[in-house]
């Protein structure tokens, strides 16, 4: 069936960023971390404690994707997995404001519920478009999850205002924060928005007819590594080599990337006033470099990575990729006491983590089947909720402690491990009975 015959396949990429748009607030957990912690404000909480509830939401994001989503979109098809999603998330957001200062009442609402509507939406838009573009599939997953990195800067921003160094898109706007707005009221207006706009970004979340492919596309040869011609199951996938390193190498790439992200402005902070910068400037300062460069360059990597691997392989993109960010880890830690230095990290820290979301779908598919994607990523998936627990959590209770280092060097000698093990991968072999 030719391409003109069935739904523009275009419309579902940009359905699939509208959901993802939103699902990125989870990224934007930085934007409360510093009225969460003011020792002179409503809530109190420790580092530790702030890191628990993004890690929570981490957990149930990739928990709830691969238990319940995976085999649910199957059955029903995205459109209604993502939708029930989307209310969800919104659902945990009002019951995170709702709950004033209340640690248990965030950690359920924003944490357990939020997670798990993130968790039921994620996988629908790279399901159906792996199956909607079988011809690019490193670019096309890249470019469905830039919304979830680019969701992040937003979602920041509409907090503090769209001022980026410099620069101020929204001069003599600074956010919500600067109109009056409390953190729970902001929760409630955020959860009504995830709900409305991924419920109008899944009503074009449809899978191609069977049998569909793209017109002139001639697929890769049965036993190439991107032929993703074998449809695995769960099971047969589980026990081939290839799903472990593809776990671990995720693994250690989420634990860096989320432990940034969860106490970007916590380190960036310490490390400032440590080198004598003011506290209203490191505010500013860590503002701008988890807003603008590690949100924007996350965006980025999905899109780059993921086209980058179509030409050089998924695993090459996985080995250079996972090397970068080892050495960038370690080198973070010394230089992030510095403006430019917080700046340059949080870049090429975010960039690197966002190639994960594409580079990591896209190899699913190719070593264990194009159709089977939206059952079989959810498990690889997994491995990004341990990241979510042991980075964040490492993060905090380091920081508690005053002791960061042990936070980064660990974390960017795993990479540089996963590194070295990806570079194993090839075609999983097909047992025959």
């Amino acid at each position: 069936m030719s391409e003109n015959k069935v739904m523009n396949r275009w419309w579902v990429v940009v359905g699939g960023i509208l959901v993802q748009l939103c699902l990125g607030a989870i990224y934007a957990w930085s934007a409360f971390t510093g009225k969460l912690t003011a020792a002179d404000g409503l809530f109190q909480f420790t580092k530790t404690q702030t890191q628990v509830i993004f890690s929570l939401g981490l957990l149930s994001f990739a928990v709830v994707m691969a238990l319940v989503a995976g085999n649910w979109q199957k059955k029903v098809g995205p459109r209604i997995v993502a939708i029930t999603g989307g209310v969800l998330l919104g659902i945990g957001y009002l019951l995170g404001g709702l709950a004033g200062n209340s640690f248990w009442g965030i950690l359920i609402g924003v944490g357990l519920l939020g997670g798990a509507g993130i968790g039921l939406a994620y996988v629908c838009p790279i399901a159906a478009l792996v199956k909607w573009f079988p011809d690019k599939k490193g670019l096309i997953t890249g470019l469905a999850v830039a919304g979830f990195g680019f969701g992040a800067l937003i979602w920041i921003k509409l907090t503090s205002g769209f001022k980026f160094g410099p620069v101020d898109l929204t001069p003599g706007w600074t956010g919500l924060y600067g109109m009056g707005w409390t953190t729970s009221q902001i929760f409630m207006l955020y959860g009504v928005l995830f709900a409305v706009l991924v419920t109008l970004g899944a009503l074009v979340m449809v899978n191609p007819p069977d049998g569909w492919k793209p017109s002139g596309w001639t697929p890769p040869a049965a036993g190439t590594a991107g032929a993703g011609h074998h449809e695995f199951s769960v099971r047969e996938m589980v026990a081939t080599p290839q799903y472990w390193t593809l776990f671990f190498s995720f693994f250690v790439g989420a634990t860096s990337g989320l432990m940034v992200i969860g106490v970007i402005q916590l380190f960036g902070t310490d490390a400032l006033l440590a080198n004598g910068v003011e506290k209203a400037r490191a505010a500013v300062i860590t503002g701008t470099a988890m807003g603008l460069f590690y949100a924007l360059l996350n965006g980025l990597g999905r899109i780059i990575w993921g086209s980058l691997s179509d030409k050089l392989g998924r695993k090459n993109s996985i080995v250079l990729m996972s090397a970068l960010q080892g050495v960038m880890m370690i080198v973070f830690y010394f230089i992030g006491g510095t403006e430019w230095g917080l700046y340059l990290g949080a870049a090429i820290i975010g960039f690197n983590f966002g190639g994960n979301f594409a580079l990591f779908p896209a190899a699913t598919a190719d070593y264990f089947g194009n159709k089977t994607v939206g059952t079989n990523y959810p498990w690889v998936f997994l491995s990004y909720g341990v990241g979510g627990v042991v980075g964040p959590v490492l993060g905090g209770m380091m920081g508690d402690a005053k002791a960061w280092m042990w936070a980064f060097i660990p974390a960017g000698v795993a990479c540089l491990v996963a590194s070295a093990l990806a570079l194993t991968l090839k075609a999983p072999q097909i047992k025959k009975a």
